[in-house]
């Protein structure tokens, strides 16, 4: 199959995305920063990093660590706050042809309901993704996650406010099901689920004996949680998001195109990319191009006819 004749595009509630490919939220900034390496209009999307009420200075370097297969962070979700997010990050991403995805954070239901109602009304906020699952901030979300009751509670307070834009629910891994927080979000009136944030983790300097991030704790990202992250998308595909037709954008671990097409076979619709892009900048682009190849030789016409297609054991 020619790889012209590939359709990339997928749909994530409203979202429109001409290819399945987008930014992880606190790995490009704002989104402009990665402006210099390539055009932006190329991604599926872009995901801005953790926005809050208030601005927040985030945590005392080291707050970044380099693992074997991964990355540990604390940063603490440091951001400008909303309103110098909207007065002066937002209206530089309309030169760009690519939707906009707002990660929202808080420390209570109603800080989460005034962020979110706010971007709801903001022109150029095509999706809002609550991170309710944080590892490395005492107040920052991961509390609302781990439990379905708190977590259905604060997407029932958000879905009232939130009538133009994509909701997405961005689940936390630390927790015995991801399969009943996912229903629970879904329940609550969430238009998509992505998944799964990173796992709680730790290094310590072995010859002084101190953490090697001032947090102590952070959140474990890159190749070393792929393996997690496709049986957590599997596992929610099959008891929730497949069966109510609900997307999944799945993340956690993805380099390659290889990794894109494992994680749309897993259940995923669309993927975010986040530590990769600390080792090349132009990672998501490179993806685009490689996930068409890869279709082509596939020999499948659409990325979306992909999403869910495993292959169980025994079977040929």
């Amino acid at each position: 199959m020619a790889q012209g004749d590939i359709d990339l595009g997928v749909q994530v509630g409203s979202i429109a995305m001409k290819n399945p490919i987008a930014t992880a939220s606190g790995c490009g900034g704002y989104g402009e920063e990665l402006a210099e390496f390539y055009d932006l209009g190329r991604l599926g999307a872009i995901v801005t990093k953790s926005i809050t009420l208030q601005p927040r200075e985030g945590h005392p370097p080291p707050r970044l660590v380099e693992v074997r297969a991964g990355m540990l962070n604390a940063i603490g979700l440091a951001n400008v706050g909303l309103d110098r997010f909207l007065a002066e990050k937002l209206p530089a991403l309309a030169r760009f042809d690519v939707p906009v995805i707002v990660n929202v954070a808080g420390s209570t239901p109603e800080e989460y309901v005034a962020v979110c109602a706010a971007l709801d009304a903001a022109d150029g906020v095509a999706g809002i993704e609550l991170n309710v699952s944080c590892p490395n901030v005492k107040r920052g979300g991961m509390e609302f996650g781990v439990a379905p009751e708190p977590l259905a509670a604060l997407v029932e307070a958000v879905r009232e406010k939130v009538t133009r834009a994509t909701l997405i629910v961005k689940l936390s891994p630390n927790v015995t099901d991801i399969a009943v927080t996912a229903k629970a979000a879904a329940d609550a009136g969430a238009d998509a689920l992505s998944l799964v944030n990173t796992l709680r983790g730790m290094a310590i300097d072995p010859w002084t004996g101190r953490p090697a991030l001032t947090n102590t704790v952070g959140g474990l990202s890159g190749p070393a949680i792929k393996p997690v992250a496709i049986y957590m998308i599997r596992r929610v595909w099959e008891e929730v998001a497949g069966p109510r037709h609900l997307p999944v954008i799945g993340l956690g671990g993805v380099q390659f195109a290889e990794d894109v097409i494992e994680f749309l076979r897993a259940g995923a619709t669309a993927v975010s990319v986040g530590t990769a892009n600390f080792v090349d900048p132009q990672t998501c682009v490179t993806l685009v191009d490689g996930v068409r190849e890869g279709l082509a030789r596939l020999g499948v016409s659409s990325a979306r006819d992909l999403v869910g297609r495993m292959q169980r054991g025994g079977e040929t």
